[in-house]
């Protein structure tokens, strides 16, 4: 695991007051859900189940699917981890820029790894690539960037001995349409990861899925550690599965205002790369995004992802997620007068 993810509110002891580091929207109100895990504190007196099954019966009957065809995990990047471990020494292609433990997780587990830059995906870079996993983040982490539904799927059907792991877990932020759980079904190589820490804010309780063809799912069901999702983290998901409703992303608000923050940074000569999501990559002209994460939180308390180690980028970029308007204009006009 790499040094340095965003979210890292840890390090700042209390101190953070916008958190634009995270993309998930840190607007959501868990009162309720607050409420209902202190109702179940003997649960620390307790085992968990040892495979969350019940959860994954929820999600079964929520997307009308087989239980054979979810597997939950401790959060996606669990997910990740055992795919790479599945797959063990086999050969892997990352799109990049992109969610670093894809390639930290292959890695781990002796793949030899290739990198295909995102803008090339369209140009038959993929399709010319013969490997055996294609690791893919829809949108896009760091750039926000949703791929085509029917490009993509023609690439991945041209390619039918190819795994296809496609991570959705900023799904419920994209204002383009991204692929859905039927046409994983309708293939046998196609993984698809998903997150309830993502689509119910919740990243403190890890708590992520993927959906594949039975025998994958089977095959990741024998190599996951027993407990590996905890007892809350059980229970908070029947609660927010239950609650769904009331917990709506209002994306295109959240759209408008990432592409508000673009706006107001080009004005300042920040290149901002193209999104269809609530965050948004951006490179400043001159300095050093780490000097300028560093003093934005110690003068004002806003955090923000410092993007320099990703693949592909360097000490100019950073990243940033749409919070509410007034917070957006303080981080714009920190960031100017930062850059005077």
């Amino acid at each position: 695991m790499i040094d340095g993810h965003g979210d890292d509110v840890f390090r700042y002891g209390g101190n953070v007051k916008v958190n634009f580091s995270t993309n998930i929207y840190q607007g959501v109100d868990h009162t309720g859900l607050m409420n209902h895990l202190m109702s179940c504190t003997e649960l620390l007196s307790n085992y968990p189940e040892p495979e969350p099954v019940s959860v994954e019966k929820i999600l079964s009957e929520t997307y009308g699917m087989p239980v054979d065809n979810i597997i939950v995990t401790n959060g996606a990047t669990e997910a990740i981890y055992l795919i790479a471990r599945k797959m063990s020494g086999a050969s892997s292609a990352v799109v990049v820029p992109t969610f670093r433990e894809y390639q930290d997780a292959c890695a781990m587990c002796g793949h030899s790894v290739r990198f295909v830059p995102e803008y090339e995906v369209y140009n038959g870079a993929l399709s010319a690539c013969n490997v055996d996993v294609v690791w893919l983040c829809n949108p896009n982490n760091p750039t926000g960037m949703v791929f085509n539904r029917e490009e993509l799927l023609k690439i991945i059907d041209s390619k039918p001995e190819t795994l296809f792991v496609i991570d959705q877990a900023y799904a419920d932020y994209s204002v383009v349409k991204v692929l859905e759980a039927s046409d994983v079904l309708s293939r046998g190589n196609v993984i698809m990861l998903q997150s309830l820490t993502k689509q119910f804010a919740v990243p403190g309780l890890r708590i992520g899925y993927a959906i594949a063809p039975t025998e994958i799912v089977s095959g990741l069901r024998a190599m996951r550690m027993p407990w590996s999702v905890n007892s809350f983290a059980i229970k908070a998901s029947h609660y927010l599965l239950k609650h769904r409703e009331d917990y709506h992303i209002d994306k295109d608000q959240l759209y408008k205002e990432a592409m508000w923050i673009s706006h107001a940074f080009h004005c300042l000569g920040i290149e901002c790369h193209g999104s269809d999501c609530n965050f948004i990559l951006c490179r400043l002209p001159k300095g050093n995004a780490s000097q300028l994460k560093e003093w934005l939180m110690e003068k004002y308390g806003l955090l923000i992802r410092d993007a320099s180690n990703f693949e592909t980028l360097d000490h100019l970029y950073f990243r940033v997620a749409a919070q509410d308007h007034k917070s957006n204009e303080l981080l714009v006009k920190c960031i100017e007068e930062w850059m005077s």
